[in-house]
């Protein structure tokens, strides 16, 4: 039986748009946050998105608003608790309630070990893994109480693997991956489910000493099975789909967005 346009859109509606949702995506100023910002959006939700640095939230929410997307932007330091708690009340309240929330916001010094100080391993772990416990603890009860919540967080290859220099980083992705299993086992039975996307390497802020070095990219990208780095549209469909109704089912799990890097 062919099925015809109109219900065919219905159904993939059903599963996958996101309108009349509210999205929380910190980092969403720039890199990969900045894209999944743009897909969630794209799908239907309204956004925020949380970073310290103004302008360039200015920046990104117009944008993200000339897409057709409505959004808005809220100024929080990560690293200082009581402003990040302050960040998501008022986010609750401007929105009426988060129904989405994106944790992308990450931090690498890329430090030798030995050269690491207590303030470079202080300061990776607030960003990378604190904030997204604060946040959590701050949204997941309006979601429970709602009946529905999606919480996605960014980790990476090196939340698996080791990499150079990294050290900080890659604990800190290595605990976000398992604070989304914790996440994703106290809530999940009220409606929230929690998963991870662990990207490969993509062309960020965050990675620019890596594609400064043309043979260092080149490999990575010789690394995949598809033969190529990460654009950012590339994390678009992971994103929505986490967010979406159709991952109703999908919780504490970790997707590896990586061109195959991982699995080889």
């Amino acid at each position: 039986m062919n099925v015809g346009a109109p219900a065919r859109d219905a159904y993939l509606a059903s599963l996958f748009s996101l309108a009349g949702r509210r999205a929380l995506v910190t980092g969403g100023n720039s890199g990969l946050g900045a894209a999944i910002a743009h897909a969630l959006g794209r799908a239907g939700a309204r956004v925020w998105i949380l970073a310290r640095r103004e302008k360039e939230l200015a920046v990104t929410v117009a944008a993200l608003r000339a897409d057709g997307i409505v959004a808005d932007a809220l100024v929080a330091d990560l690293t200082q608790r009581d402003a990040l708690r302050d960040a998501a009340r008022r986010a609750e309240q401007a929105s009426g309630g988060i129904d989405i929330l994106v944790n992308a916001a990450g931090i690498n010094l890329r430090q030798p070990f030995a050269d690491v100080r207590d303030e470079d391993w202080d300061l990776t772990l607030a960003i990378n893994l604190t904030a997204p416990f604060l946040l959590v603890q701050q949204l997941a009860p309006g979601m429970r109480e709602r009946g529905f919540g999606r919480i996605v967080n960014v980790t990476s290859l090196q939340a698996a693997r080791a990499f150079p220099n990294s050290a900080p980083y890659g604990a800190s992705k290595g605990g976000l991956a398992q604070l989304t299993r914790a996440i994703a086992e106290a809530w999940s039975p009220h409606g929230v489910t929690c998963n991870a996307i662990a990207p490969g390497f993509f062309r960020t802020a965050l990675t620019a000493p890596v594609f400064a070095d043309p043979a260092r990219a080149n490999a990575m990208a010789a690394q995949t099975m598809i033969g190529r780095n990460g654009l950012p549209d590339d994390l678009a469909g992971t994103a929505v789909f986490l967010a979406s109704d159709a991952a109703a089912y999908v919780t504490g799990q970790m997707l590896f967005v990586d061109g195959g890097f991982s699995a080889r």
